[in-house]
């Protein structure tokens, strides 16, 4: 199984779609907390929605469960607290919420997880696919960042 992660900022739609194409992404699955933003340009959630269909019919889901409370964002944006500690209570988060238990089936077929930052090092879309690899461990999951 692989599930793919990607970021839509430092990209142009041109870029953004082409990544998902090559990688034959059916599914995109939207993991921020807030979707709706003007500054999130062609990804914004309803355009986003429209842009995917119109890209070959691929699906949307948006997914607050796997995103950070806005408590947490804040203060990681606010540098209330750094990286690791973000990196702590967002595994924290995820594991009350048992993510783990929306099962295999919710990444069928090809799926992308979305989120706005560029590079995944620094992201909770790692997060999440690391967490899950690890909860499902019998389970080969290859994480791809786009």
């Amino acid at each position: 199984m692989e599930i793919f992660t990607i970021g839509f900022t430092k990209t142009s739609a041109r870029e953004f779609f082409a990544k998902l194409k090559s990688a034959g992404i059916r599914r995109v699955v939207d993991v921020r907390l807030n979707n709706k933003s003007q500054l999130a340009g062609f990804a914004k959630q309803e355009d986003l929605r429209f842009f995917l269909e119109m890209a070959g019919g691929l699906d949307y889901v948006h997914e607050p469960l796997l995103a950070p409370t806005q408590d947490l964002l804040d203060d990681y944006r606010k540098k209330r607290i750094g990286w690791d500690e973000y990196e702590k209570r967002f595994i924290g988060l995820i594991e009350e919420r048992h993510i783990e238990n929306l099962g295999r089936e919710f990444f069928n077929g090809p799926s992308v997880l979305l989120c706005s930052e560029d590079i995944a090092d620094r992201c909770h879309r790692r997060l999440v696919v690391e967490y899950l690899r690890d909860r499902w461990a019998e389970s080969a999951i290859k994480i791809v960042h786009l």
